[in-house]
């Protein structure tokens, strides 16, 4: 009977989740990595097809002391037209264009945006404390504008929530694309004087953001610094570096090192 060969890079993956290391069983994988990625694999379509709860996200954010978010739609109808026209989550259907018109917003310096994006799964489990742990970094003289979730929601879709509003500022925390070991992933893009058709130049993006990645405090952190220089420069994307110091995430403890 054939046994598992010992892999000599085993204690590697100590320090990474990344698929290193699977050993083999004569010249096939082990049975248990098998398996193991096609769970990783299940999760991930999972994460993509997860309709987002709006009632019980609403719930979560209103047991952390937030008002009532407007509830918005993109022009991708369902979950298939979202997949296959990237574009029409882009932009915000008629209903939607209706309620922020209605909405009263003065103009304010930033204005947050939940989105289901790729994995309704991340928002489902780190929006709302993600959230928390934003406004906690925030300095209170920021004014925020109404607090905003779209399904079916493409990164840019607000850009025009943004426009709409009148905002300085707009912050999208994202469902990310789901990887084989991370099908909760939440991004934050930022993006200052929000406008239909800003391209991804001209965004700052903060990704990895969960327990096990990048941590929701340093990624509020760092959405909060990113904020302050893009007020005091005038812009975000590619001409906004971070230069905030905080850790980089992932790395193992011990082993963080500062960013350059």
């Amino acid at each position: 009977m054939t046994t598992p060969s010992r892999d000599l890079w085993a204690h590697l993956r100590q320090h990474t989740p990344a698929r290193i290391a699977l050993g083999r069983t004569g010249v096939s994988l082990p049975t248990r990595e098998v398996l193991d990625f096609a769970l990783a694999h299940a999760q991930a379509r999972d994460a993509i097809h997860l309709p987002l709860d709006t009632e019980a996200l609403s719930a979560q954010l209103h047991e952390q002391g937030w008002p009532s978010p407007l509830l918005l739609h993109s022009q991708a109808r369902d979950r298939h037209d979202y997949l296959l026209r990237p574009d029409l989550g882009r932009r915000l259907d008629a209903e939607s264009v209706a309620r922020l018109a209605s909405a009263g917003a003065d103009d304010p310096d930033l204005v947050l945006v939940l989105g289901d994006g790729l994995s309704a799964l991340g928002i489902q489990q780190h929006g709302a404390a993600l959230l928390g742990a934003i406004r906690r970094a925030l300095d209170p003289a920021v004014r925020l504008g109404p607090l905003v979730v779209v399904r079916e929601a493409r990164v840019a879709v607000a850009d025009e929530v943004g426009e709409r509003l009148g905002a300085a500022a707009v912050a999208m925390v994202v469902g990310e694309r789901p990887g084989l070991s991370s099908p909760d992933s939440v991004g934050i893009y930022l993006t200052h004087a929000p406008r239909v058709g800003c391209s991804d130049a001209q965004r700052n993006c903060i990704s990895n953001v969960r327990p096990a990645g990048q941590d929701l405090d340093t990624a509020a952190r760092r959405l909060v610094w990113l904020l302050g220089e893009s007020r005091r420069l005038g812009l975000t994307g590619v001409g906004l570096k971070d230069h905030s110091g905080l850790p980089l995430a992932g790395l193992p403890l011990g082993a963080r090192t500062e960013l350059a």
